[in-house]
Parts: C-alpha cells; sequence; structure tokens
C-alpha cells in the first residue's frame, strides 16, 4: 500500500510511466504540466454541438469499452452535509467519508447539480462557461491504487476524443500537494483544451485510511459542449430564449425547473430555500405574463438528460406563484 506521504511521488512516477513515451511531462517544486509534443491550434471554424443527450451517449459507449457502466442520478435532495447534490463525487461518501465499504453509486455518472458558487463579473452577472445548475459528467470510483487513477485519466482522454478533442489540445496541469477537506485528502490536476479548462481529475483517499482511495474524473456536460464546438455560450445554453431575456433570470428559470421537478418545494430553509433563492432572479413582470416557454425549454434538457419528475405545465405554476408571493410580500413588507 502506498503511504500518505509517497502518494504526490507515486502519482508522478504513475504519470511518468503511463504518458512519458507519448507527452512532454514537467515537475517542478510541486507543480506538473503534462502536454502533447506536437500540439495541434483549436479549429478556426465553430463545428455543429452534439445534443446534450448524443454526448453523454458517446461518453458511455467509450466508458463501456473500458469496463465502466453508467449508474442512475443520485437525488437533488441531499440531506448531508449539504441540502442539494452538488457533485457527483458525493455517490462516494460512504466509502471516502463514513469509512463504510459501500457507495451510493460507482461508474460513469452524469450527475445533475446545483451550486451557487459561479464566476461572476464586476457587474455580476455569471461568466460564459458558468451556470447555477449544469451536469457534473463524471467518473466516480474506488481504486486499488494510484496507477489505476492514471490509466482512468487516459481512459478519459480517450472519451475526449470521441467527442472530437484530439489529444495534442489537451494540457493536465496542477499541484501535487495535498488538500484536506474533513475526512478526506486529495490531490487535483486540471484538463484544459486550448488553454480552456473543460474538468479535473482527483485523487481521493481517507485521511485516516490510505487504502480508501478514489478517482473523480470528469467535467461540466455544458462547458464540455461549448469548448467542443466553439459555439457562442448563451445561445447553446438557453437557444433563442437567449435574445429575449437576461440570461441571469434564464439561469434562475434553468434552476428552479431542475429542483422543482425533483420534488423539491420552496421553503424557508433546507433545499427548498434553494428554489426561494433562484426565484428571486424572476421579475414579477415576467411570471405574470407567464414562464411556459422557458421553462418547458430548460425542462426538455433535464428530461435528455436522465431527470424524471414532474411536467413542465405544473412545474412553470409552481415557479409563477413562487415568484408572484415573493413579489406581494416584498411589496407588503415595503
Amino acid at each position: 500500500m502506498t503511504t500518505p506521504n509517497r502518494i504526490p511521488d507515486a502519482l508522478l512516477d504513475a504519470i511518468d510511466a503511463r504518458f512519458g513515451a507519448r507527452w512532454r511531462i514537467a515537475s517542478d517544486g510541486g507543480r506538473l504540466v503534462v502536454v502533447h509534443p506536437r500540439p495541434l491550434a483549436r479549429p478556426g471554424v465553430p463545428r455543429r454541438a452534439l445534443s446534450p443527450g448524443m454526448t453523454l451517449a458517446r461518453i458511455e459507449s467509450t466508458l463501456q469499452r473500458h469496463g465502466i457502466h453508467r449508474a442512475h442520478l443520485l437525488p437533488m435532495r441531499w440531506r448531508r452535509d449539504t441540502d442539494l447534490t452538488i457533485s457527483a463525487v458525493q455517490a462516494l461518501d460512504p466509502w471516502l467519508k463514513d469509512g463504510a465499504s459501500r457507495v451510493w453509486r460507482e461508474g460513469y455518472l452524469p450527475q445533475p447539480v446545483a451550486r451557487f458558487t459561479g464566476e461572476r463579473d464586476a457587474s455580476g452577472r455569471l461568466k460564459d462557461g458558468f451556470l447555477t445548475s449544469f451536469v457534473n459528467v463524471s467518473c466516480v470510483q474506488r481504486i486499488r491504487s494510484v496507477q489505476q487513477h492514471v490509466e482512468l485519466i487516459d481512459a478519459w482522454i480517450h472519451v475526449l476524443s470521441t467527442l472530437g478533442v484530439h489529444a495534442s489540445r489537451l494540457s493536465l496541469r496542477g499541484d501535487t500537494s495535498v488538500w484536506r477537506r474533513g475526512a478526506v485528502e486529495g490531490i487535483t490536476l486540471f484538463i484544459s483544451c486550448d488553454g480552456a479548462a473543460i474538468g479535473d481529475a482527483v485523487l481521493l483517499w481517507h485521511a485516516a485510511d490510505p487504502a480508501r482511495m478514489a478517482s473523480d474524473l470528469g467535467s461540466g456536460l455544458e462547458r464540455l459542449r461549448w469548448v467542443v464546438s466553439g459555439q457562442p455560450w448563451r445561445p447553446l445554453i438557453h437557444s433563442e430564449l437567449a435574445d429575449h431575456a437576461d440570461t441571469d433570470m434564464l439561469d434562475a428559470v434553468r434552476t428552479a425547473t431542475l429542483l422543482l421537478m425533483s420534488g423539491i418545494r420552496p421553503a424557508a430553509r433546507g433545499a427548498g430555500a434553494a428554489v426561494r433563492r433562484v426565484a428571486r432572479c424572476v421579475s414579477r413582470r415576467h411570471a405574470s405574463i407567464g414562464l411556459s416557454r422557458a421553462v418547458r425549454f430548460h425542462h426538455a434538457y433535464w428530461t435528455e438528460v436522465g431527470v424524471r419528475g414532474l411536467g413542465w405545465p405544473l412545474v412553470a405554476a409552481l415557479l409563477e406563484q413562487v415568484v408572484l408571493d415573493h413579489a406581494n410580500q416584498s411589496r407588503d413588507c415595503a
């Protein structure tokens, strides 16, 4: 078994053994850079983006050839250290955090998540490439060794190639120093395409029992489709709705649609507080006119990526009511 203080060196050795003959590897003071020896320029002409469902199916088919199978989605209401599911790697919590031999899910997990950490510009608007809710396309599983983690990185590079990203456009960079969050320690390396971040490769283990090791590889589906296709961000995510409404409001409708169709109702605290939070970003005027078109569009997206739940007419009615109730309460308090 690799001891904790040896894990960074073991990771470097495994990367060199796996990629050294095909890639340029530089390591200095804990910083690691892995690049292709013959980098290619980004294609100048944007490509037609694969549909979300087709992208997920292609990833699934590729990972199956590596013996990795698709897992069922986690619930959006988490009820543990977070109110909502914020990352696919939460599927491994029993193994990594609780000292149990089981996991909630394992394998290829294209998990819808919601988190309020997206980067914003000086005016407070979400930057291109960031959303409050997105699909965390991940390969999360228990592993026996650092070498197996590196083998999974190689498999993920194969996944990207099937989506149209040649290895010569990729780089793997990061700091091999160990971070710690609670009972979990890890090393994070970042995967970029043409200099744009498209995912990460995280080696994880239980701090008190490093034999409990796991791998978390993945990307945001939406960012992946954006970088691969070269299409403009806003119409790629919101289609023609981006021409008629503020994209931060559309982001709020998108997130509320996911939460409501997942059975989460507005509440003062817990998961339901997130519904109220995003609803405050939707104007009373839009709710009064009706949100059915925007809800229907985003509901179709979540359905395509595997979410099941309330139909869009009920979701639209619920969201409109939440927005109007908040507007009325604010007016009464004025």
